[in-house]
């Protein structure tokens, strides 16, 4: 076996953990976990990205010898370099208020749909395309001659080089997904300087080695290199779907619900685009077919807003509460932004003539129902608009350590849920940097090596789907997503 040192940074935390893969074995074990806390200053919403890779730093001293480091995070995120590689400014947070607008000025340059066409990415305001038509003109922007996306940026800073990882970058509203490539006309038409991004990499590619500094800091004997993983989460957390066959959909739950389908080619339909699916880049030549949906990100700032409660207790009284009584649009924009979560929720089953969830137990299920029943209408339109059936539906990401929403999900869903593993990208990280090494093969033993050594649990579906179809109803027309 060889140790894997992944870096798996999420919008709530960041960790770093080593796994150990052989030909038949995988384990993972935790060494070092860290906030990630944005920070709100007069400019607007940032992140903290000098505290996050204090936290990479302090996560590979702790994770001792290790073949090879891979880095992944959330997607559309970028930082900015000077002319010497300086950063300029903390990044700023897709839930910056900076983008509200952008979209209607894009389009009057390229239509909604000649843009879906070109790049088969869904609308939606935190896209980097938005980010960087919003920042048009300011100071910062001018002054910048190199653009990373935040897992790359960190990769930078360990290794001294620079590169794009195609996974992510096809979360950019950027990438043709045909070609897999940039969307040069897009770009030309937007006055988008694609010069700013390094070039691409693929999953698997070399990333450089750490360098002399880090080594230093971390205690690590040299030399170590870093792998470009699939280094956007959800491409790593999909590569670790413990799949047997290719009739399945997949929802990877955290802080977003990715949910869709794993295709060998985009769906750029108008029908696609009016439903805002996206097509995302995966690991060897696969698209990833999805709707973003809030996630438990809902459940997240409601229990934030409660003084932090006991979650287990919390959903065991969520549990008692009847199903169904009231439900919200998990795809809907207004619970983008942080703050009064309880509020915006309950005011949202008000003027939609439901019953106004009280108690945090209501609120809860009110959430965890909302975001079951839309778990399973995307799983339903992505097969009829990809014309792919699927018989099982993969749960991954920390919300398959909520029980009662893989039931609620398989419920809605009408097939089973196979729930596992919660450390997907994680996972997924790791496999990739094993693969480098010939430990595991292409995707499918990827996955065997998963369905082997990884704890599963199956939720059949209880009844039939008639009253989810009837809730859904009550909510108006589908969900387009976070716009």
């Amino acid at each position: 076996m060889e140790a894997f040192a992944a870096v798996d940074l999420g919008a709530s935390s960041g960790r770093v953990m080593v796994g150990r893969v052989g030909r038949d074995r995988l384990e993972m074990t935790e060494v070092h976990r860290f906030p990630n806390r944005p920070v709100r200053v007069p400019e607007g919403l940032r992140w903290d990205l000098l505290a996050l890779y204090g936290g990479v730093l302090d996560g590979l001293r702790a994770a001792g010898p290790v073949a090879s480091v891979g880095i992944d995070s959330w997607a559309v995120d970028y930082g900015l370099l000077d002319a010497d590689g300086a950063l300029l400014g903390n990044p700023v947070h897709y839930r910056d208020a900076r983008t509200q607008g952008v979209a209607e000025k894009v389009w009057a340059t390229v239509p909604a749909a000649e843009l879906y066409a070109a790049t088969g990415s869904q609308d939606t305001p935190i896209s980097t395309l938005y980010q960087l038509t919003s920042a048009a003109g300011t100071a910062q922007l001018a002054h910048a001659r190199r653009l990373l996306l935040v897992p790359d940026l960190l990769t930078y800073w360990l290794t001294g080089t620079q590169g794009t990882e195609l996974t992510n970058a096809s979360t950019t509203q950027l990438i043709d997904p045909r070609t897999r490539d940039w969307a040069y006309g897009v770009a030309e038409r937007l006055g988008i300087d694609l010069g700013l991004f390094a070039p691409l990499r693929q999953p698997g590619d070399p990333a450089g080695v750490l360098t002399p500094e880090v080594l230093e800091e971390t205690g690590l004997a040299g030399p170590v290199p870093v792998t470009a993983v699939a280094s956007h989460d959800t491409a790593s957390a999909v590569a670790a779907v413990p799949a047997t066959g290719e009739r399945f959909a997949y929802i990877s739950s955290g802080t977003w619900s990715l949910v869709g389908l794993e295709l060998d080619a985009p769906v750029l339909s108008e029908e696609s685009r009016a439903a805002n699916f996206t097509n995302e880049l995966g690991l060897d030549g696969t698209v990833r077919y999805l709707r973003n949906l809030m996630g438990l990100w809902l459940l997240q700032e409601s229990v934030r807003a409660w003084g932090d409660p006991d979650l287990g207790a919390l959903l065991l009284d969520a549990a008692k509460v009847p199903g169904l009584r009231s439900v919200v649009d998990a795809g809907d924009a207004g619970f983008l932004a942080p703050g009064r979560m309880p509020e915006r929720i309950a005011e949202a089953c008000r003027v939609g003539g439901q019953p106004v969830p009280v108690t945090p137990a209501e609120v809860t299920r009110c959430v965890l129902d909302s975001l079951a029943l839309a778990h399973g209408e995307a799983v339903l339109e992505a097969q009829r608009l990809a014309d792919r059936a699927v018989d099982v539906v993969h749960m991954v990401g920390g919300g398959t350590r909520n029980a009662l929403l893989c039931q609620l999900t398989a419920d809605a869903c009408g097939v089973p849920v196979v729930a596992g593993p919660a450390e997907a990208a994680a996972l997924g990280n790791v496999l990739m940097q094993g693969r480098g090494r010939g430990l595991v093969g292409d995707l499918v033993g990827m996955r065997r090596l998963l369905v082997r050594t990884q704890a599963l649990t199956r939720y059949e579906p209880r009844g039939d789907v008639g009253p989810w179809r009837a809730a859904r109803g009550r909510l108006g027309a589908s969900p387009r997503g976070p716009r």
